[in-house]
């Protein structure tokens, strides 16, 4: 039987209650299909992956028509004459998400006789919760692209009938600069009080400079050119899978932004991981080894582990998050749930650890 999901997907399923719930764990050899299937409710316990999200600024320059007569006209002798960008890094977040471990798949057995729990997958198949609705997992950051600013109007929409009817751009370049000496002069003699139109409040005279402003540098980018300022963000993603690691997670580069690993005019960073989970030595109980493991619910208890994010060999940032993968999959008695099956369990769908377990019976 196939079934197609929303976004919220709610499983209002019998279980096989005695004592307990009755759980199947499988063991993998194919790929589960998450959800309802003939045998019951199958469901992944997740994989803990990482996702650094990285914001930097991209600053694109233009040349200006004029660029090679900045010097001769206005005295500018850095003028760029080529379009070139420049990157700057300026943060990484480091963000802990969860996916489906496909070796840790289990089945809640159905049973058509017993009273029917709900239970909360995510789309994935991870189990979010039982007995209650819990709330799917947050969208993650994604790639985006935003403009924060241009550096100019058109400067055509400036130029003066003789600077368009000029027939050479060395002599527009001459004119444009001559406008952009007027115009400075124009505001020397309005501060002065001395222009042929003096404003009769403040208010007039704050437009009048504004007015004025706007013309010189829209003229000027016809010789010094333009600026466009983005702001990017990008995503770095990442699956913790040893102890303690160290290793290359991307490039940057100063005029090129993020490049790929082998591309050596990005810029090394390195993500370094340390294990730091600490758990206390558990003997093994000989009785209960000897005796067949009781079918229930499955969580994780995470590990824990140190994140360290290197540039020549400086701490960019760090962050300490739990990871499943560096914790054990623990047994969920099924006697939480014999009273009504009003126990609520919430899980983490990151971690898969409990978040939440309560029964309302008890607590009246």
């Amino acid at each position: 039987m196939h079934f197609m999901f929303a976004p919220r997907h709610f499983f209002a399923s019998t279980l096989f209650f005695s004592a307990a719930v009755c759980v199947q764990a499988q063991t993998i050899v194919e790929e589960y299909a998450p959800g309802v299937t003939a045998e019951g409710i199958t469901y992944f316990l997740p994989e803990t992956h990482i996702r650094l999200v990285l914001t930097a600024t991209r600053r694109v320059h233009s040349p200006g028509e004029y660029a090679f007569f900045a010097e001769r006209y206005l005295g500018i002798n850095d003028a760029p004459t080529e379009k070139y960008e420049e990157w700057t890094l300026d943060d990484i977040e480091i963000v802990p998400y969860g996916v489906p471990d496909k070796t840790k798949a289990f089945t809640i057995a159905l049973n058509p006789k017993s009273s029917a729990p709900l239970v909360t997958l995510s789309p994935e198949g991870l189990l979010l919760a039982i007995n209650a609705e819990a709330d799917q997992p947050e969208a993650l950051p994604a790639s985006s692209v935003r403009c924060i600013s241009e550096s100019t109007a058109d400067a055509r929409e400036y130029l003066t009938p003789d600077i368009i009817r000029a027939s050479t751009l060395a002599k527009k370049a001459e004119l444009t600069a001559q406008e952009i000496y007027d115009i400075r002069e124009n505001r020397s003699l309005l501060a002065k009080g001395q222009a042929d139109f003096n404003p009769t409040d403040g208010e007039q005279l704050k437009a009048m400079f504004r007015q004025l402003d706007a013309s010189e540098k829209a003229l000027l980018s016809m010789f010094i050119g333009t600026e466009r300022t983005e702001q990017h963000t990008m995503v770095v993603d990442y699956c913790p899978d040893k102890d303690n690691q160290e290793k290359l997670i991307f490039r940057f580069s100063k005029y090129l932004g993020l490049v790929d690993n082998d591309d050596l005019a990005g810029e090394p960073y390195t993500l370094k991981i340390m294990n730091t989970t600490n758990f206390p030595d558990v003997a093994p109980d000989a009785k209960a080894t000897k005796k067949k493991e009781k079918p229930d619910v499955r969580y994780c208890v995470p590990g824990r582990a140190r994140l360290v994010i290197l540039h020549n060999g400086e701490e960019i940032t760090k962050a300490d998050v739990s990871v499943a993968q560096y914790g054990r999959t623990e047994h969920l008695g099924g006697e939480l749930f014999n009273k009504n099956f009003n126990t609520i369990v919430l899980l983490n769908p990151v971690t898969g650890n409990i978040k939440n377990l309560s029964n309302p019976l008890l607590s009246d």
